[in-house]
Protein backbone atom coordinates (compact mmCIF):
# COMPACT_ATOMS: atom_id res chain seq x y z
CA UNK A 1 0.00 0.00 0.00
CA UNK A 2 1.32 3.24 -1.17
CA UNK A 3 1.69 6.01 1.91
CA UNK A 4 -1.12 9.14 0.34
CA UNK A 5 0.65 12.27 0.67
CA UNK A 6 -2.18 13.67 3.19
CA UNK A 7 -0.12 10.66 5.90
CA UNK A 8 3.38 11.58 4.73
CA UNK A 9 2.16 15.43 5.70
CA UNK A 10 0.87 14.29 9.31
CA UNK A 11 4.61 11.68 9.65
CA UNK A 12 6.71 14.76 9.12
CA UNK A 13 5.34 16.52 12.24
CA UNK A 14 4.14 12.95 14.62
CA UNK A 15 7.06 10.92 13.94
CA UNK A 16 6.53 7.40 14.09
CA UNK A 17 3.81 7.20 17.09
CA UNK A 18 0.76 5.03 16.25
CA UNK A 19 -1.71 6.83 13.89
CA UNK A 20 -5.36 4.96 13.59
CA UNK A 21 -6.37 5.10 10.33
CA UNK A 22 -9.17 3.93 8.00
CA UNK A 23 -8.68 0.95 5.46
CA UNK A 24 -11.04 -0.31 2.73
CA UNK A 25 -10.94 -3.82 1.34
CA UNK A 26 -12.41 -5.01 -1.60
CA UNK A 27 -13.44 -8.77 -2.22
CA UNK A 28 -14.18 -8.50 -5.75
CA UNK A 29 -15.37 -11.29 -7.86
CA UNK A 30 -16.26 -11.65 -11.38
CA UNK A 31 -19.41 -13.63 -13.40
CA UNK A 32 -18.21 -16.94 -12.79
CA UNK A 33 -17.69 -16.58 -9.20
CA UNK A 34 -13.83 -15.92 -8.95
CA UNK A 35 -11.97 -14.04 -6.30
CA UNK A 36 -9.49 -11.25 -7.89
CA UNK A 37 -5.93 -11.38 -6.00
CA UNK A 38 -2.97 -9.19 -6.29
CA UNK A 39 0.52 -10.56 -5.42
CA UNK A 40 1.56 -7.76 -3.38
CA UNK A 41 5.21 -5.95 -4.41
CA UNK A 42 5.98 -5.24 -0.30
CA UNK A 43 6.01 -8.80 0.64
CA UNK A 44 5.38 -10.79 -2.28
CA UNK A 45 2.52 -12.30 -0.98
CA UNK A 46 -1.01 -12.99 -2.35
CA UNK A 47 -4.29 -10.96 -0.86
CA UNK A 48 -7.19 -8.85 -1.23
CA UNK A 49 -7.20 -5.41 -2.77
CA UNK A 50 -7.09 -2.52 -0.12
CA UNK A 51 -6.39 0.83 0.07
CA UNK A 52 -6.82 3.93 2.39
CA UNK A 53 -9.69 6.30 1.71
CA UNK A 54 -8.25 10.26 0.58
CA UNK A 55 -9.56 12.95 2.71
CA UNK A 56 -13.55 13.32 2.48
CA UNK A 57 -13.64 10.23 0.15
CA UNK A 58 -16.26 7.78 0.83
CA UNK A 59 -15.23 4.31 1.61
CA UNK A 60 -17.25 2.54 -1.32
CA UNK A 61 -15.73 4.84 -3.31
CA UNK A 62 -12.36 4.16 -2.00
CA UNK A 63 -12.89 0.23 -3.20
CA UNK A 64 -13.95 0.97 -6.69
CA UNK A 65 -10.96 3.31 -6.66
CA UNK A 66 -8.31 0.98 -5.50
CA UNK A 67 -9.49 -2.17 -7.53
CA UNK A 68 -9.26 0.01 -10.54
CA UNK A 69 -5.56 1.58 -9.74
CA UNK A 70 -4.34 -2.16 -8.72
CA UNK A 71 -6.05 -4.54 -11.21
CA UNK A 72 -7.54 -2.19 -14.14
CA UNK A 73 -10.81 -3.98 -13.22
CA UNK A 74 -14.12 -1.86 -12.90
CA UNK A 75 -16.44 -2.88 -10.32
CA UNK A 76 -19.83 -2.07 -7.92
CA UNK A 77 -19.88 -2.25 -4.82
CA UNK A 78 -22.67 -5.06 -3.75
CA UNK A 79 -22.33 -4.45 0.52
CA UNK A 80 -20.69 -3.94 3.39
CA UNK A 81 -18.88 -8.01 4.52
CA UNK A 82 -16.70 -6.48 7.62
CA UNK A 83 -16.03 -4.06 10.02
CA UNK A 84 -12.71 -4.49 11.99
CA UNK A 85 -10.24 -2.81 14.25
CA UNK A 86 -7.04 -4.38 13.04
CA UNK A 87 -3.97 -4.99 15.32
CA UNK A 88 -1.42 -1.86 15.34
CA UNK A 89 1.33 -2.44 12.43
CA UNK A 90 4.63 -1.60 12.94
CA UNK A 91 6.38 -0.98 9.39
CA UNK A 92 10.57 -1.43 8.79
CA UNK A 93 10.60 2.64 8.71
CA UNK A 94 9.04 2.45 12.39
CA UNK A 95 6.37 3.59 11.69
CA UNK A 96 3.19 2.64 13.67
CA UNK A 97 -0.64 2.27 12.33
CA UNK A 98 -3.43 1.06 13.12
CA UNK A 99 -6.32 0.00 10.38
CA UNK A 100 -9.92 0.61 10.92
CA UNK A 101 -11.06 -1.60 8.34
CA UNK A 102 -14.51 -1.81 6.39
CA UNK A 103 -14.33 -4.43 3.62
CA UNK A 104 -16.94 -4.47 0.91
CA UNK A 105 -17.98 -7.40 -1.71
CA UNK A 106 -17.88 -6.14 -5.27
CA UNK A 107 -18.57 -7.35 -8.37
CA UNK A 108 -16.16 -6.81 -11.53
CA UNK A 109 -18.17 -5.12 -14.27
CA UNK A 110 -15.62 -4.29 -16.93
CA UNK A 111 -11.71 -3.80 -17.56
CA UNK A 112 -9.10 -6.73 -17.71
CA UNK A 113 -7.17 -8.03 -14.49
CA UNK A 114 -3.50 -6.85 -15.18
CA UNK A 115 -1.34 -5.46 -12.93
CA UNK A 116 -1.91 -1.52 -13.08
CA UNK A 117 0.50 0.24 -10.61
CA UNK A 118 3.60 -0.67 -9.02
CA UNK A 119 1.57 -2.03 -5.53
CA UNK A 120 1.00 -5.87 -7.55
CA UNK A 121 3.71 -8.35 -8.91
CA UNK A 122 0.55 -10.31 -10.14
CA UNK A 123 -2.96 -10.14 -10.45
CA UNK A 124 -5.53 -13.37 -11.25
CA UNK A 125 -8.80 -14.53 -10.98
CA UNK A 126 -9.07 -17.52 -8.84
CA UNK A 127 -11.65 -20.28 -8.04
CA UNK A 128 -12.45 -19.60 -4.20
CA UNK A 129 -11.86 -23.65 -3.82
CA UNK A 130 -7.94 -23.20 -5.57
CA UNK A 131 -6.72 -20.51 -3.92
CA UNK A 132 -3.07 -19.24 -3.15
CA UNK A 133 -1.67 -18.85 0.24
CA UNK A 134 -3.24 -16.24 1.54
CA UNK A 135 -2.80 -14.51 5.10
CA UNK A 136 -5.75 -14.91 7.32
CA UNK A 137 -6.83 -11.43 7.12
CA UNK A 138 -7.64 -12.00 3.24
CA UNK A 139 -9.21 -15.59 3.78
CA UNK A 140 -11.40 -14.53 6.40
CA UNK A 141 -12.62 -11.47 4.32
CA UNK A 142 -13.21 -13.71 1.04
CA UNK A 143 -15.06 -16.12 3.45
CA UNK A 144 -17.39 -13.55 4.45
CA UNK A 145 -18.41 -12.29 1.37
CA UNK A 146 -18.86 -15.34 0.37
CA UNK A 147 -21.55 -15.99 2.74
CA UNK A 148 -25.26 -14.23 2.60
CA UNK A 149 -24.46 -13.26 6.79
CA UNK A 150 -25.02 -10.04 8.31
CA UNK A 151 -21.90 -7.61 8.33
CA UNK A 152 -19.17 -9.55 10.72
CA UNK A 153 -18.22 -6.79 13.26
CA UNK A 154 -16.22 -8.11 16.73
CA UNK A 155 -19.01 -7.78 19.28
CA UNK A 156 -18.74 -5.16 22.32
CA UNK A 157 -17.14 -7.41 25.56
CA UNK A 158 -19.50 -5.11 28.12
CA UNK A 159 -22.42 -3.19 27.31
CA UNK A 160 -21.52 0.54 27.76
CA UNK A 161 -22.71 2.28 30.74
CA UNK A 162 -24.45 5.23 30.84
Amino acid sequence: MTTPEFIRKIRATAGHQLLVLPGVTAVVFDDRGRVLLGRRADTGRWSVVGGIPEPGEQPAVTAVREVYEETAVQCVVERVVLVEMLEPVTYPNGDVCQFSDVTFRCRATGGRARVNDAESLEVAWFETDRLPRLEPFALHRIRQALTDEPTWFAPAEHPAEP
